[in-house]
């Protein structure tokens, strides 16, 4: 049998469609897989899905993924897994790198790509804590996201709330009512 195995690690990634796109580049080469999606973090080795799909699994059969980073971020989880798999008698197919062999070769191979995929991993996150530290040296720097509505936006919208329901002053205002209620209860602490 085979199992195609899609994940994303947030939730703008299933939004942009990437978990869709993942799975009909399996379904282009293997149409009978089945398919098993997950939304988790590559950082850590505890994904429920991949657990359960690999708990079906059985000898004689394969595994596909678009990327080898879709399996593992790290490369000592990655080698570890895949080499379960094989012991288990489960061949792997990654698609943007082929058929991935049980051979001294074949497991050199995976070391090196998988020590490259964490390399590009961590490059990313010290970047990322670089300019995070070099935009603190604003003072107008503020951490997460930023605030999708003015604070008078909200005030308005909670005055109109004196005198209207929440769906109402949400058609008015494209405030949802999360937001009121969230803006509301800050207003009582």
């Amino acid at each position: 049998m085979i199992f195609g195995y899609c994940r994303v690690s947030s939730k703008v990634q299933i939004d942009n469609n990437s978990l869709k796109q993942q799975e009909q580049e399996i379904k282009r080469h293997y149409s009978d897989a089945k398919i098993f999606r997950e939304q988790h973090t590559g950082s850590t080795t505890h994904r429920p899905i991949f657990e359960e799909m690999v708990n079906q699994m059985r000898d004689g059969d394969k595994l596909v993924v678009t990327k080898l980073d879709r399996l593992a971020r790290n490369a000592t989880e990655g080698i570890n897994l895949i080499q379960n798999l094989f012991d288990s008698g489960i061949s792997v197919h990654v698609l943007n790198v082929g058929l991935l062999e049980n051979t001294t070769l074949g497991k050199f191979f995976i070391t090196t790509l998988l020590a490259v995929a964490e390399m590009e991993r961590n490059l990313i996150l010290e970047r990322t804590f670089a300019g995070k530290e070099i935009a603190k040296q604003n003072p107008n720097f503020r951490e997460g996201r930023p605030q999708k509505y003015t604070k008078a936006q909200i005030e308005h919208a909670l005055e109109l709330l004196k005198t209207n329901s929440y769906t109402q002053v949400e058609s008015m205002t494209g405030i949802s009512k999360s937001t009121l209620q969230r803006a509301k209860r800050k207003q009582k602490d």
